[in-house]
């Protein structure tokens, strides 16, 4: 099996979080200036690697084998949160580039044909999965059209500025790849808790997105008697609660929720809100349960209107993620991959976060592979994987992807 070189992966890796590093953590927004030197930087190491690399229009990083397939795509993103952490997605571009060195360098794997991609936009500054959502004919122009950051610049614009514009995006090319393989930190701290090294993908959840908006009167917060109020902000509270309560009796093993932002307009102490906002998501890998909720959502603001006097209004999710199983027979790969590295230190799980591997999974056999985040954390300046970890997981990987070209080559 290929041989992983430790010292060169966390290198790399630490080369990449200094492309936008403050403090422990890394800024790296999409098309932003140093986002795309990073980009430059990983074009430039997968040439060393021996790929033909390419950054296509849409921004993404793509190096290609020289070898004739059939051909193991592996990869992750390296754009990250407007405050995000050192690994999350960078670890995965890393671990493909390793990859391809460590199958260069092994005669056993030398002729097998790997390609590694860093993908653009994961993270949705201004399109989420846009890379790899592109790279599968899956990204309409319409919806590129519209695309916009939350400060209003258009994704149009950003690609003008980033030189894209006239480069062609990549396609994923018919028969060339047998499966897509990604390799994440955590992102929770289920592993950490299990005292396990590795985690197995088997599916990725869906996720739903509501905005829930309450029309009530806007009034003065001293004068205004209690029974005549048409209170927003307390309807939206109790709204909250009630849905929380109804959506614990509809939850599976895997389910979450979450209210993540709650506006009050005008908001003023002294004023009774006369409108309000929340904005509710929820995640599950089994899609008939998303739509339980979606369903309890709807039924629970048509009896705010029947009771009254606050209105609520929904606005349905116009893009929503749709939950990915994983590919079985990539998993006994992996499985078989973690057992002979780490003996009964590896678990099965799911994925509670989306990633470009549930994009993937609609056009190629798909997989991934988790390591431990210290403390469960992601999103975050904070987060954090043990080096060691970092090191096992790459060569999990390493041996699965052997594995899997080998295999393909004997069919």
């Amino acid at each position: 099996m290929p041989r992983i070189d430790h010292a060169r992966l966390l290198d790399d890796l630490r080369t990449l979080r200094s492309f936008g590093a403050c403090g422990t953590g890394v800024v790296r927004q999409a098309f932003s200036p140093i986002d795309l030197e990073a980009r430059r930087w990983l074009a430039g190491r997968m040439r060393e690697a021996g790929l033909a690399a390419t950054i296509d229009g849409v921004g993404n990083v793509v190096g290609r084998s020289r070898n004739p397939g059939p051909a193991l795509l592996v990869g992750s993103h390296s754009d990250t949160q407007p405050n995000g952490g050192w690994l999350d997605g960078a670890m995965g571009v890393i671990y493909a580039i390793e990859l391809a060195r460590a199958f260069r360098d092994d005669p056993a794997t030398r002729d097998l044909a790997l390609d590694a991609v860093a993908w653009q936009d994961e993270e949705g500054t201004y399109f989420s999965f846009l890379g790899s959502r592109s790279f599968c004919g899956d990204a309409p122009a319409d919806a590129l059209d519209r695309a916009a950051s939350i400060d209003g610049k258009s994704l149009r614009a950003a690609m003008d500025e980033a030189g894209l514009s006239g480069t062609i995006p990549l396609r994923l090319e018919p028969g060339r790849h047998v499966a897509y393989l990604e390799a994440h930190i955590e992102q929770g701290g289920r592993l950490e808790a299990e005292g396990k090294r590795i985690g197995i993908v088997t599916d990725i959840v869906g996720i739903r997105e509501f905005t829930v908006t309450f029309s009530g009167r806007q009034n003065h917060a001293g004068t205004t008697p209690m029974p005549i109020r048409r209170d927003a902000g307390a309807a939206l509270i109790r709204f909250a609660g009630e849905l929380d309560a109804r959506f614990r009796g509809l939850a599976g093993p895997n389910s979450v929720w979450t209210v993540g932002r709650v506006q009050f307009f005008p908001g003023a102490p002294s004023i009774i809100p006369g409108r309000a906002e929340m904005i509710v998501q929820m995640r599950d890998p089994e899609n008939a349960r998303l739509e339980r909720f979606g369903a309890a959502l709807r039924a629970l603001a048509e009896e705010t209107n029947r009771a009254g006097p606050v209105a609520a209004a929904i606005a349905e999710p116009d893009d929503p993620s749709e939950p990915s199983a994983m590919d079985a027979g990539l998993q006994r790969h992996l499985e078989a991959a973690a057992e002979a590295r780490a003996p009964g230190q590896w678990i099965s799980m799911p994925s509670g976060a989306g990633h470009d591997a549930q994009i993937m999974a609609r056009f190629l056999p798909s997989a991934m592979l988790f390591v431990p985040s210290i403390g469960g954390v992601s999103h975050d300046f904070s987060e954090d994987t043990a080096a060691a970890d970092i090191a096992l997981g790459c060569q999990v990987l390493a041996d699965a992807a052997a594995s899997i070209l080998k295999a393909a080559r004997g069919r």
